[in-house]
């Protein structure tokens, strides 16, 4: 008897331009909404061919939600499998794949392991598997060991295995495909030449090429070209990914990791509306956190996105639809940065520091797994707190800061232990700046900027809250060295573009100190990305009145020569 997996086996929410629609419009997702994937197997061998024509089309639609970081929907795609075919063993290794959340460091190891020993029994069980499904199994088979390595010791094995799956499978691209994302997990972030990076960029863009509309290889382009050196590579990507597999919400949002990279705002802001929208229609049949981790991910890009833009109303807006979800249980560090980071951004940004030293923190009891969350909002009190004169609240919130660091032990949180380390440094030069030490602030400041530069921003976060960078820039214009403040901000320009706080500083550094043709130059830049900000900003004030007085004795000098 035939067996046949219909798509519908996996029903999942695509939502319409319409929001009335949103929540009855369901229907299983084609490869034109998900993209086009050909990932051969051994499972479909001795079938019918209308069995295999469907078994080949429902596991290629497995994979490429695999390739979206759809994890729920593709386990549920790949479960359906193995039902019907129990003996494809790479049917559990797509299950264990989907457990192995290696960008996101919350990978759930146990269910992973669980699954990927099933591969292997079924493997063992059946001679038909072929030697290449058995490499992508003992691959993955490195990020599952138990062997007292930690998970970039791991994610280094596995990568080194995909690449020699790739290199003796030379027709197979998705061995290419996965090889590329491997060398992206393992990539050093104190890695400035970027060689992991380059070499995944090597790999997919002849791919890309080939293969246009496959999920993967735009998405993965995306995530190794996501730094300041090489953001500019990944725009067409980012520009066709969300066109590529336009119904999933992590593949609307991930373009904005390249806009944000290089200051399109207006991109980012439309990228992230979408995959927000689209998230909040998956938790309607989730069964995890994932779809709200999703949502909360594309809010803070698009927070971060409004607030570069002036359009505080709207930067508002996302921080109430926050404030009025909804608890879920199962967030994971995806969703719970959010919940931190938007509101410290949303006072930061607006250089609201009375907001920034009431910051409340949320009565979230497994934030005691994510110690550093906790954190993120003490940098709040301690910045806020040292610009308002509570010199001795802010010390607490630095104390507090270093016990939180302190008990944030899991090694796959080192970044933001290294990244509180330098959080601290910077309130504590504050502390001493308001002290009225600001030489020994920007000494303080300029070594913790020095460190920042190496570590670099994590994926989960659009950038930091206010780069150090900046800082340095804003002591020196309050000690009166325009000079040096606006080397500082051009620095930090560099690897944050277009960032609204860095513009107007080296717009305001160039003024004062008497380069208006410079100060001109950064000033309009900023005017026109604001230009739906309004009166919303009161720097953006300053930034009229000055363009407005430059376009008036622009005209005078015109009338003169004229004359």
């Amino acid at each position: 008897m035939r067996k046949t997996l219909l798509l519908a086996a996996v029903v999942l929410v695509c939502p319409t331009l319409d929001r009335a629609q949103e929540h009855q419009h369901e229907h299983a997702l084609t490869e034109q909404e998900l993209g086009s994937v050909r990932f051969a197997t051994t499972c479909a061998n001795g079938m019918a061919a209308e069995d295999a024509k469907n078994f080949n089309a429902n596991f290629n639609h497995a994979v490429a939600l695999l390739h979206s970081f759809q994890y729920e929907q593709s386990r549920a795609a790949f479960t359906a499998i193995t039902r019907l075919y129990p003996t494809c063993a790479m049917a559990h290794w797509g299950i264990a794949m989907s457990h192995y959340h290696g960008l996101w460091g919350n990978s759930r190891l146990d269910l992973g392991r669980a699954a990927l020993e099933k591969a292997h029994e079924t493997a063992s069980a059946n001679p038909t598997t072929s030697a290449r499904e058995n490499g992508y199994i003992e691959a993955l088979g490195e990020i599952y060991a138990q062997d007292g390595r930690d998970a970039a010791a791991h994610a280094q094995a596995f990568e080194r295995k995909m690449g020699e799956l790739a290199a003796r499978n030379p027709s197979d691209t998705e061995a290419k495909i996965f090889h590329a994302l491997a060398l992206k997990l393992s990539a050093s972030r104190t890695d400035k030449s970027f060689a992991n990076d380059r070499k995944c960029g090597e790999i997919l863009e002849p791919i890309f090429k080939q293969q246009p509309h496959h999920p993967g290889v735009a998405h993965y382009i995306i995530h190794c070209y996501d730094n300041p050196a090489l953001a500019e590579r990944g725009l067409d990507a980012a520009r066709l990914y969300a066109k590529i597999a336009p119904a999933s919400a992590h593949a609307n949002h991930m373009p904005s990791h390249i806009f944000t990279r290089v200051g399109a705002w207006p991109d980012s802001i439309s990228s992230n509306l979408q995959s927000a929208k689209i998230a909040e229609a998956d938790e309607h049949g989730s069964k995890t956190a994932e779809p709200r981790d999703q949502r909360l991910h594309a809010m803070d890009y698009l927070e971060y996105a409004y607030l570069q833009t002036g359009q505080l109303k709207e930067a508002m807006s996302v921080m109430a639809e926050m404030n009025a979800l909804t608890p879920v249980a199962g967030l994971t560090l995806t969703g719970d940065y959010a919940l931190a980071a938007i509101p410290t951004r949303y006072a930061f940004e607006r250089n609201d520091w009375t907001a920034a030293a009431a910051l409340a923190i949320p009565n979230l009891p497994h934030w005691s797994s994510f110690p550093f969350m906790e954190a993120l909002i003490e940098y709040g009190h301690a910045l806020g707190r040292a610009h308002i004169g509570d010199l001795d609240g802010a010390q607490k919130a630095i104390a507090r800061m270093g016990e939180l660091r302190d008990a944030t032990k899991d090694p796959k949180f080192d970044y933001f232990k290294s990244h509180l380390d330098l959080q601290m440094q910077a309130a504590s030069a504050w502390v001493a700046a308001a002290e009225g030490k600001k030489d020994d602030a920007v000494d303080m400041l300029r070594r913790a900027a020095d460190s920042e530069d190496i570590l670099g921003k994590h994926p989960v976060s659009p950038g930091a809250f206010v780069p150090i960078r900046e800082q340095i820039g804003t002591i020196l214009l309050e000690v009166g060295k325009p000079t040096e403040a606006q080397r500082e901000f051009e620095a930090a320009l560099k690897i944050y573009p277009g960032r609204f706080r860095g513009l107007y500083g080296a717009a305001r550094a160039a003024e004062l100190a008497g380069d208006n043709e410079v100060a001109n130059r950064y000033y309009t830049k900023l005017a026109a990305q604001t230009s739906k900000a309004g009166g919303s900003r009161n720097e953006l004030n300053h930034v009229r009145e000055f363009l407005s007085a430059q376009a008036k004795r622009a005209e005078s000098k015109g009338v003169a020569a004229r004359e």
